[in-house]
């Protein structure tokens, strides 16, 4: 796509990146065939593609308007558009730098602000968090609906980890929200891992991976929080650690990112090329071990939910189903397979109602081969998924430690 960037933009930090990913872009509409808001709504300007003119037009020195900034608002960040583009555009990078522009020019209505601060004065802070989710269970009969379907139905207790120091190590993001919503995954995760004689080193330090912060108009505060967990990390991956573990697919494609965002840091650069290449999603490390150790026959019939953050950003489609598969769970057909559930971090906070029908629409898919137990392996999605009040949704592997003999 041909463009010529207007002379303030020019001196955008990433100026040029956004060049050249405007020039990749061929305007062939492929994208739009696999994008859920296009889906729903059957505007261009909903669509990947429309999106981008959208982005090019305001890089072009064009005029920004409310319509502008909502437009890109709707946008899930869900990445199926660079599964599908034949050109490798590298959307997500150009949103992210659309966005920023946006947000600086259009001054948003007061509620969406007071939204958007109380979601990051609160979502990455895990205690403060945690207090406000246990808060809310006793109170929950008092809770409006939207409230409680926010709220999980069943949250097992973490079991205890293993407190062996085995002689391979890897380092383990906690997470935000995770701890409080399903408090068992990590557990399960070192207990499993465990068995495979690999120790879990937690790092409490290492907490919100920014995510929330960098796709809430605050994009310096969500990279701090990456500098932040750098910090924490570079000790254990000083003493050999040999990956960096994420069991939310959403963090775990965030902080692959951390190379690519802090290039131009010259103080954490290297180190965060560094924890970007050693940072793995659980299945990437289970896939490559002796799984047969653990002694699995399991039969349990689960539809997988891939989250949108495992394949499209991680490309890892099919490696959780392959996983399940050979320890024997019977995984049920799930249609469009690739499209989101609408969960995409805050989105269902901030676009409720189109986060509802692609909920629904997930949900009537997964369903569709009458699972058990849906399963997923990010906890925006399963809280999402789960709070339809449903067929129980939970996080893959604690099914899997469930089964260990």
């Amino acid at each position: 796509m041909q463009t010529t960037l207007s002379e303030s933009a020019r001196h955008l930090p990433r100026a040029a990146e956004a060049e050249s990913i405007l020039r990749t872009c061929v305007h062939c509409g492929f994208c739009n065939a696999t994008c859920p808001t296009y889906q729903l709504l059957g505007d261009e300007l909903d669509g990947p593609r429309g999106r981008i003119y959208l982005i090019k037009q305001v890089l072009e020195g064009n005029d920004v308007t409310q319509k502008t900034q909502q437009h890109l608002d709707r946008c899930l960040s869900c990445r199926n558009c660079e599964t599908t583009c034949p050109s490798g555009v590298d959307y997500h990078n150009l949103l992210d730098i659309g966005r920023a522009v946006v947000d600086a020019a259009v001054p948003r209505p007061l509620g969406q602000r007071l939204l958007r601060e109380g979601l990051r004065q609160t979502v990455p802070h895990p205690d403060l968090f945690k207090s406000l989710v246990n808060g809310g269970q006793v109170f929950r009969a008092l809770l409006p609906g939207t409230l409680q379907s926010k709220l999980p139905r069943h949250a097992p207790p973490a079991k205890p980890r293993p407190m062996t120091l085995r002689e391979r190590q890897v380092l383990m993001l906690e997470g935000c929200v995770q701890p409080a919503l399903s408090p068992n995954t990590n557990a399960a995760a070192a207990r499993v891992l465990d068995r495979l004689g690999i120790s879990v080193i937690a790092t409490r330090e290492a907490g919100c991976c920014g995510a929330v912060d960098y796709h809430l108009d605050a994009q310096a505060a969500g990279l701090d929080r990456a500098r932040r967990n750098i910090d924490a990390w570079w000790p254990g991956i000083e003493k050999g650690a040999e990956a960096i573990v994420q069991t939310a697919s959403g963090c775990g494609a965030f902080i692959k990112d951390y190379g690519h965002l802090l290039a131009s840091d010259r103080a954490y650069a290297d180190k965060a090329k560094k924890v970007s290449e050693l940072a793995r999603d659980l299945v990437e490390v289970l896939r490559d071990e002796p799984l047969e150790k653990l002694g699995i026959h399991a039969s349990q019939r689960l539809a997988f939910h891939c989250p949108c953050t495992l394949q499209h950003g991680q490309k890892l489609g099919g490696a959780v189903e392959a996983l399940l598969s050979g320890l024997g769970f019977n995984l049920t057909s799930v249609p469009d397979g690739h499209l989101c559930c609408g969960s995409a971090g805050t989105y269902s906070l901030t676009q409720p109602e189109l986060s509802r029908q692609l909920r629904d629409n997930k949900l009537n898919a997964l369903e569709s081969g009458h699972p058990e137990v849906i399963v997923t392996a990010n906890i925006g999605c399963q809280s999402h998924l789960d709070g339809a009040g449903r067929t129980p949704v939970r996080h893959w592997i604690e099914l899997v430690e469930a089964a260990l003999p």
